[in-house]
């Protein structure tokens, strides 16, 4: 990397896109090769959403510092003075752009749409330049704000197309004006879909019927729990299609640019829908389809010393942003809490020792229907293992390698006690080493 200009780095992701609705994945409901071919030409890891919420994940994506001293929970404001990803790009000479959903400025929905509360210049995380709207839920009636890369004010508009289609569009307009010379950038674009509500442009919703779609084998089957997910599943993977049609459409804009050879590309979601396996639907708890994401780092060409494979790491939120920086030959600043997982994608970058495990909360719950209504903790393993806990009480146990679906729970069986005792010590470890002390563990 050193004889090459500094790469750039995309960040392109959508919001509840589950792990397992990919086609490289197995998902047989969903057509997705752009990110399938994103992921043959580059690493693939475990990506883990470590606190299934929009806003606490978010906020600790662009700190690198996890929920509790972040952003601990729902429309909870990103606290100004803590420094974001943007800032250490910055601080490196990049240029750096912020697209689509925010989620971190605190607007509450009971005061009013989301989508019309402006997001003051000194709260829009440091970047340079900043296109987007704090929360909206309505991908047909999207309203962005903020201020162009001259630094000057862009008034509130609407969107002229469904939302992923038109904050993609953006970011192929801010490469296209790249010229040669140009300083690298540092590029997000976040898109609400496939985030309820579950309808696509006609072009991939016509693709799906409810009555098509085939479920996870962990959908219990009760009427209503199918029904609910087939409707809104068939809305979802079209959903799914349409981002991975845009995720190839910013690639062809990026080879056409010049700049394939040279950028980063990093698809990624906040979290998972559950979408009625276990009987659950949408986020906040630990199940695989709330908290495994997509995680792939893509982009460039193997010439340039790029590794192609399959990891086991366990990339969570709060390793993205020294991920990104390690990616580009910038060593993280000492105040992210983060892992620099560079090495997997780099030759060129200090290999070291992989983390025996990923740490999962949930710091404050929303108490909106069809979620988790009371904290927990919990972590997850790279040998396959699962455990959560609520305060004062063990919840799950499960051994993935043997129940990929999570159909037996083992916390209460005294079988397993050894193992338990064994995973909750390495919890309490990882929450005494991140300073999680306002959680009232069990005793074992």
């Amino acid at each position: 990397m050193s004889d090459q200009p500094r790469p750039n780095v995309i960040w392109f992701f959508g919001d509840q896109h589950r792990a397992q609705t990919v086609g490289h994945a197995g998902d047989p409901n969903v057509a997705t090769p752009n990110i399938d071919r994103l992921a043959a030409q580059g690493v693939v890891a475990d990506g883990v959403s470590g606190c299934p919420l929009c806003c606490p994940y978010r906020g600790s994506l662009l700190t690198s510092r996890y929920p509790h001293e972040a952003v601990p929970g729902h429309e909870r404001q990103m606290p100004p003075e803590l420094p974001t990803v943007a800032t250490a790009f910055n601080d490196a000479g990049y240029h750096t752009a912020w697209f689509g959903k925010w989620h971190l400025d605190g607007w509450r929905e009971r005061d009013g749409r989301s989508a019309l509360h402006t997001v003051p210049r000194n709260r829009r995380g440091g970047f340079a330049q900043w296109l987007g709207y704090d929360n909206n839920n309505s991908p047909w009636d999207c309203l962005v704000h903020g201020h162009d890369a001259s630094r000057n004010e862009i008034e509130r508009y609407r969107l002229p197309t469904f939302e992923t289609d038109a904050l993609t569009d953006l970011a192929i307009d801010m490469i296209r004006a790249r010229r040669k010379g140009d300083r690298p950038y540092f590029c997000v674009v976040s898109v609400q879909p496939p985030h309820d509500p579950y309808i696509a442009p006609e072009r991939w919703q016509q693709r799906h019927r409810p009555a098509d779609v085939t479920l996870r084998p962990n959908v219990p089957d009760i009427p209503a729990a199918h029904e609910q997910a087939r409707r809104e599943l068939a809305g979802y993977h079209a959903m799914v299609e349409n981002l991975d049609w845009n995720l190839g459409r910013l690639r062809d804009a990026l080879a056409d640019a010049g700049q394939l050879d040279q950028t980063h590309l990093v698809f990624f979601s906040d979290h998972g829908d559950m979408h009625g396996s276990h009987g659950m639907f949408r986020k906040t708890n630990p199940y695989e389809e709330s908290i495994r994401v997509p995680m792939i780092f893509g982009g460039g060409v193997p010439r340039y010393g790029y590794k192609v494979f399959r990891s086991d790491a366990l990339i969570n939120h709060v390793d993205l942003a020294p991920t990104s920086l390690g990616l580009c030959g910038i060593d993280p600043p000492n105040w992210m809490r983060g892992i620099d997982y560079s090495h997997l994608r780099c030759h060129d970058r200090p290999a070291k020792d992989l983390p025996d495990s990923a740490y999962l909360s949930l710091v404050e719950p929303t108490l909106h229907g069809h979620s988790t209504d009371r904290p927990w903790r919990g972590l997850v393993t790279r040998d396959g293992w699962k455990y959560v806990c609520f305060e004062h009480q063990p919840w799950l146990l499960f051994n993935l390698n043997d129940d990929p679906y999570e159909q037996v729970n083992l916390a209460h069986n005294s079988v397993h006690h050894a193992r338990r005792k064994a995973l909750h010590d390495r919890l309490l470890q990882w929450a005494t080493d991140l300073g999680d002390d306002g959680f009232a563990f069990p005793t074992l």
